[in-house]
């Protein structure tokens, strides 16, 4: 018997991104629901025809979306939350994306980070539901690839424990009573969709725990145990390969014997860990060890060699017929080929393996192992060679980068006053009302901006004219906030695509990629910049344009820059240096660009960290290592200014009482955190804390194309000052609104400004009306 290969996911955008646009046609009314599924038909059974042409023996089937898999789990098993309707059939795609997208009535369900990783599922909501199989969408998709391209699927379904803990009720994310609850009325759909899945001939099923890397107490093992000997029993005839990722299994033994053929362990980003439980405990002899070698969330290539090494150690503990090869996890979130990367340097272009490559390794490595290393060893000399060229290459050797981290530890990154001596001098400066509004950064980027934006790129547009575009529209949107009422106001970032790919084009070391996207949530794609080489800054970023915008109004412009832990956490980061490394020699550059900042007249800096939660590690033993690396480069940052000089920076959705702590350390004058689609969650973490500095909870959402209401902002507000001192609070939307329309956006900030003057109103006869009069 032979290793076998298989893989746990495939990229959805497509490799010109025509899903995304799929989606937005769709959105913009411009086809129909007959012609979106006809497109969305062909994609997916060209992604498929793919997998089998590089070799992958067990492909994925049923992991498209035409959105998010856990809406598509939750759509499919009636758990819609009510306020969208009642369905008894399956939904609709108006009624599928009301949920993601929301209408003019109802609130889009939440969304939030995918554990630790910059993607984005919709919460289920299981406040008021009553499961039922509206859409067997597995069942579907395997008859499909094996209709039309012969491919015997593995369809691969989100587990019934991780979709009951990744959902809320009554605002809250299930704990364990919860979850008894609601089990057995969730379990009798997994059985209808397995019984259906092996009448139609299908032989194993990929289920989906990712929550089981989380597990650490005995007791936490019986829902996984009671759900998947009920599935055994039930349906014996269908295997089951039960997949985890992301992290190591604290409870090992636990989960290798739970009724299951196969178990799928992430060998990548355990920590070594999953690899010493298999040395040390051995494995189950009846059944399969799925092991994921090949790195699922990273763009670099694999050294054939150490991987091979590694499977060989594996073949020690299970036979080649119990051993499967694959991604520690789903290819989601990595781009899907380096083919069109035409323009990167060749050394560069060696070391990268995106979705396609890494499934061209895992080829090569179920070959090594099942016909010897010598039918493919040209494959590992090649890799050899070019590992060694990069490694060994300029970009990775700078010498002055080097000298400047050794200088580090002899220098101290604190502000020169603490925090209540600054705020009394910023107020004065800055003289702004009580409750002052701001926009946490972007405006709209519209179709204009990025037809311009392209044909500056293509040399279609000249330097001179583009920056004349550019400075055009910032002027507009100054106007526009002024005439809004604004207190606080930006450019725009008209010139950026993306807040962490625009700062990687202009530092060192960075390589951003022609077509290397990623979906973050929905048809929106990120083109996370590579982190190939050693940091360093070399001119002014964002200074030009933070001067032009101050020089068009009396009122403050905030400069805006990416805080090095958010880059890091949205960047392929090189994985030859410690992370805090990378992340150190980037605060390095940025502290630069905030003391020029400083130097130009801009007075209110917002640095902004919205992925400091996400990245947050999956065990708490390496929170805390994790978190001061993350307090550290942001002070090597924030801290080089005057006390006069205001450092905002903003954060996004989470649990924020895990990281109340790291906050207040960060030392930020203000802070902005994204909290509406949370319904306001986040307001508890900051009561009874202590914390003294300011602060703008997100007052509405803006990844829904509705506008509030003048009294639902109100009292998201009204909400917010119970816990929070009128004189610590901003008003600003929930993130940036570059993804928005134009007429949305100022209707909202609108709205936004008449709810902060109604509440204004209200608190002005006791305060004097302004900050600096409290």
């Amino acid at each position: 018997m032979t290793v076998i290969s298989s893989n746990l996911g495939y990229p959805r955008l497509g490799e010109h991104r025509e899903w995304k646009h799929l989606l937005e046609h769709y959105w913009r009314h411009d086809l129909d629901e007959d012609q979106f599924h006809a497109t969305a038909k062909t994609l997916r059974l060209a992604n498929l025809a793919k997998q089998r042409d590089l070799g992958v023996d067990y492909i994925p089937v049923a992991d498209n979306s035409d959105y998010d898999h856990v809406l598509d789990t939750l759509a499919a098993f009636g758990a819609t939350p009510t306020r969208f309707g009642h369905f008894d059939h399956a939904l609709t795609l108006t009624d599928y994306y009301a949920i993601a997208r929301g209408t003019k009535t109802a609130t889009a369900a939440e969304m939030t980070k995918w554990f630790n990783i910059n993607y984005h599922y919709i919460v289920p909501e299981f406040d008021d539901v009553h499961f039922q199989l509206l859409d067997n969408r597995w069942l579907r998709y395997y008859q499909e690839a094996k209709t039309e391209l012969g491919i015997d699927g593995k369809p691969v379904i989100l587990g019934p424990i991780s979709f009951l803990k990744l959902g809320k009720r009554h605002g809250q994310y299930l704990d364990d009573a919860a979850v008894a609850e609601l089990l057995p009325q969730l379990l009798p759909l997994y059985e209808q969709v397995f019984t259906e899945l092996v009448a139609a001939g299908a032989q194993w099923i990929q289920l989906d725990e990712p929550t089981l890397v989380k597990t650490t107490d005995s007791a936490e093992i019986l829902p996984y145990q009671q759900a998947l000997t009920t599935l055994h029993q039930a349906v014996p005839a269908l295997k089951i390969e039960l997949q985890t990722y992301f992290d190591s299994l604290d409870l090992y033994d636990q989960v290798v014997d739970l009724p299951v053929q196969a178990i799928g362990l992430d060998l990548v980003h355990d920590h070594g860990e999953n690899l010493a439980h298999l040395v040390d405990h051995g494995f189950p002899s009846d059944k399969v060890l799925a092991a994921g070698i090949i790195d699922g969330h990273n763009v670099w290539a694999s050294d054939l060699t150490k991987k091979f090494a590694l499977v060989q150690q594996l073949t020690d503990i299970v036979t080649t017929d119990r051993l499967w090869l694959q991604p520690a996890n789903s290819l989601l979130h990595v781009p899907i080929t380096t083919k069109n990367e035409t323009q990167a340097d060749p050394v560069l272009l060696g070391g990268l393996a995106f979705a396609d490559q890494k499934l061209q390794e895992l080829a090569t490595l179920t070959t090594a192992a099942n016909q010897g290393i010598t039918s493919v060893q040209a494959r590992f000399d090649d890799n050899q060679a070019h590992l060694q060229a990069l490694n060994t290459s300029s970009h990775r050797n700078n010498q002055a980068v080097r000298q400047a981290e050794q200088h580090l530890a002899d220098q101290t990154f604190e502000r020169q006053a603490p925090f209540a001596t600054r705020i009394k001098l910023q107020h004065d400066r800055l003289n702004l009302p009580l409750l002052p509004t701001t926009t946490i950064g972007s405006f709209p980027q519209s179709k204009l901006v990025r037809s311009k934006r392209a044909a500056w790129r293509h040399g279609d547009l000249s330097d001179t004219d583009y920056q004349a575009f550019l400075n055009a529209e910032t002027k507009r949107w100054i106007d526009i906030q002024n005439d809004l009422g604004l207190d606080v106001l930006v450019h725009g970032e008209f010139e950026r695509t993306d807040m962490v790919e625009y700062f990687g084009q202009k530092l060192t070391g960075f390589y951003a990629t022609q077509n290397g996207w990623v979906q973050s949530y929905g048809s929106r794609g990120v083109r996370p910049p590579v982190i190939f080489g050693d940091v360093a800054y070399t001119e002014p970023i964002t200074v030009a344009a933070s001067k032009y915008a101050q020089s068009l109004t009396d009122k403050p412009v905030k400069g805006m820059l990416t805080a090095p832990l958010t880059i890091i956490n949205w960047s392929f980061v090189r994985d030859d240096l410690p992370t805090a490394q990378v992340q150190n020699q980037i605060a390095l550059a940025l502290r630069q660009e905030v003391q020029n900042l400083e130097k130009a007249g801009i007075k209110v800096i917002q640095v902004d960290e919205p992925a400091l939660r996400e990245g947050l590690p999956l065990k708490q033993r390496h929170w805390q290592a994790y978190l001061d690396e993350a307090v550290y480069s942001f002070k090597i940052t924030t801290t080089g200014v005057a006390n006069d000089t205001q450092i905002h920076t903003h954060m996004c959705y989470s649990n924020f009482t895990d990281i109340i702590d790291t906050i207040k350390a960060l030392d930020a004058d203000v802070i902005s955190i994204e909290t509406s689609r949370s319904h306001g969650e986040i307001i508890s973490a900051f009561e009874q804390t202590g914390y003294q500095q300011e602060i703008g909870l997100g007052v509405y959402d803006i990844h829904s194309p509705r506008v509030p209401t003048v009294d639902e902002i109100k009292a998201n507000i009204e909400r917010a000052l119970r816990v929070i001192d009128a004189r610590q609070f901003w008003i600003n939307p929930d993130c940036g609104l570059k993804t928005r329309q134009e007429p949305e956006t100022i209707a909202a900030l609108k709205n936004m400004i008449a709810a902060r003057d109604a509440v204004q109103s209200r608190l002005e006869t006791t305060t004097g009306g302004t900050i600096d009069g409290l």
